[in-house]
């Protein structure tokens, strides 16, 4: 999706969470979701905030990550997301075993990198 081109996908009553996937703030708040259980849609947005026209004209914010409520409460930044999802979802109890997953995953993708880093000993 491009600045000129405005989403045309409904999000049917969901969240939606305007985020990109280089940003950990946005992965934290991804994570978080996904450790209550909430279905929501993830919009990508430019990395150049000048691009960000449709984010802008959808919440007022051109900051990364917004989130949009079901009944259209925008919430940008991860303190004000997290509060709000914390507030308003009950955690399951799977929430621990995603939560674990989450920090295997992340130090297997941090051991993997610091190979790539590694002098070579050829």
């Amino acid at each position: 999706m491009t600045a000129s081109t405005p989403s045309t996908t409904q999000s049917f009553g969901l969240p939606e969470l305007y985020q990109t996937e280089w940003c950990p703030v946005s992965r934290r708040v991804r994570e978080r979701l996904t450790e209550l259980d909430v279905v929501y849609v993830a919009r990508q947005v430019p990395v150049d905030r000048d691009e960000r026209s449709e984010l802008l004209m959808r919440t007022g914010a051109d900051s990364i990550p917004t989130l949009v409520s079901e009944d259209g409460e925008v919430l940008v930044g991860e303190d004000e997301i997290l509060a709000y999802l914390d507030g308003r979802f009950d955690e399951p109890s799977a929430a621990d075993a995603h939560r674990l997953k989450a920090i295997k995953a992340r130090k297997r993708e941090l051991e993997e990198a610091g190979r790539w880093l590694e002098p070579s000993t050829h």
